[in-house]
């Protein structure tokens, strides 16, 4: 019951400040059929007549993610127009990060989203970065809500000696999600290893490297 009223207070919070554009209807439920034939910016509409209670709710965030597959050690489970299809046009969307052990979410930023975090359980290290570079830096427990900027850097660790489950909330339907790792080496094509050398100051075969890493070259 507690993990419900946390979830409401998260989605009512950032509602009130939504970013994205206001609905011109009571509800635009997501034709999942459609969408990959029309671009727009959201997704089309169903029929209302076509409309139940079952296309505003899920399940996707009841049950812990599998951390064990990510390298950060870190599962991502987010309630998108796939699995709520009433979502659509609404400007919220929630997520559930369940952290392993020293697992994390690296440096990344979301550019269309402000962002708030509940801890329901465990101990992070949170954190934003500023355009001016400078580090807030800070230690949250269970219970514990802390707030991420709209396109600002930041990330969390799990600090603590058991897994960590954070339930965030976001002011947009597309947050979007520019992981800086990924964006500096996982680019479609990915960015020249002499540009990258000497914006990190390190070797070309450093950077090499650092591209196998990630599975690129």
């Amino acid at each position: 019951m507690a993990f419900i009223w946390v979830a409401l207070f998260l989605v009512l919070s950032v509602a009130k400040v939504s970013s994205d554009p206001s609905p011109l209807q009571d509800f635009c439920v997501a034709d999942l059929s459609t969408s990959a034939k029309v671009h727009v910016n959201g997704l089309p509409c169903i029929n209302p007549s076509k409309v139940s209670a079952k296309h505003f709710t899920t399940s996707v965030l009841s049950t812990p993610g599998d951390t064990s597959g990510n390298p950060y050690g870190a599962s991502v489970k987010t309630t998108t127009a796939n699995y709520l299809p009433g979502i659509n046009t609404l400007g919220v969307i929630m997520t559930r990060v369940d952290l392993a052990v020293g697992g994390g979410i690296p440096p990344h930023y979301h550019p269309r989203a402000s962002e708030i975090i509940y801890l329901l359980e465990g101990t992070l290290m949170a954190a934003i970065i500023d355009t001016g570079n400078k580090l807030y830096s800070t230690e949250i427990k269970t219970g514990d809500v802390f707030v991420f900027p709209k396109a600002i850097m930041h990330y969390v660790q799990n600090i603590g000696n058991t897994t960590a489950t954070v339930i965030a909330a976001f002011n947009s339907q597309s947050p979007g999600n520019a992981v800086i790792p990924f964006a500096l080496f996982t680019s479609t094509p990915t960015i020249p290893n002499q540009v990258l050398a000497k914006t990190l100051q390190i070797s070309d075969t450093e950077v090499v490297k650092i591209k196998k890493n990630f599975g690129t070259s």
